[in-house]
């Protein structure tokens, strides 16, 4: 699956509607784990810990490059969403981003422990908030941030926009890998998005008034996780 087209699409938002899409580069670097981690958790992530995935139960199965590609993908694209929460935080001070940041933290300790089961190198390590191996993603990450900080509503629509694109992007990779571990890692990664995704737009329609509209799942898809 080629990740070229997220970006354009990603992109395209950024440009017409001041939104954007998460794009990764499978560029790898390193070893280690990421750098700056999340704030205490002050609630939301209290629960974070419930779908934690423990890799090392499922058997070690063969990698196909698609596999490898898909991890350290996500592994980029959840630091992503972790990066722009924390710097959102700082921005606004909207718990819902250092609580949500925390989450993220915990998905992107699961992905690196599929790294090291099966001795990849981290694509992150070592790296603080902002910085990426990707140029696409570095550039996305800053204007992610700056459409979040003309306001704390675009502060919350880029948060929605960030878990709409885990969802896809998650959705797809689940149709390409066929190891029970990743499987199991990416299952629970899809379902803490869809948390997240009903957390920001609910903050937004209960705070503000303002009904969120999908950019990237459709209406039906939207509809059946927010209800």
């Amino acid at each position: 699956m080629r990740r070229t087209g997220f970006l354009l699409m990603a992109l395209l938002f950024l440009a017409i509607f001041g939104a954007g899409c998460i794009t990764s580069s499978s560029t790898t670097t390193g070893t280690g784990s990421a750098t700056m981690g999340p704030p205490a958790d002050k609630g939301y992530g209290a629960g974070a810990s419930t779908g934690v995935v423990d890799v090392s139960a499922y058997p070690v199965e063969n990698l196909s490059p698609e596999e490898v590609e898909a991890i350290l993908y996500m592994r980029e694209e959840e630091k992503l969403a972790r990066d722009v929460y924390l710097t959102l935080y700082n921005k606004t001070g909207l718990p819902i981003f250092e609580n949500i940041a925390r989450s993220e933290q915990t998905h992107m300790d699961m992905v690196l422990e599929l790294i090291k089961k099966y001795n990849l190198t981290d694509p992150v390590a070592g790296m603080g908030v902002g910085e990426f191996n990707s140029t696409e993603m570095r550039e996305l990450y800053e204007k992610l941030v700056a459409q979040g900080s003309e306001s704390d509503v675009e502060a919350l629509k880029v948060g929605a926009l960030i878990e709409e694109i885990d969802i896809k992007d998650l959705d797809e990779w689940l149709k390409h890998v066929d190891n029970q571990d990743i499987k199991a890692v990416f299952e629970s990664l899809r379902n803490g998005s869809e948390n997240h995704l009903r957390a920001f737009t609910r903050l937004l329609q209960n705070r503000y008034g303002i009904t969120y509209t999908p950019q990237v799942l459709s209406e039906d898809e939207y509809r059946s996780i927010v209800g």
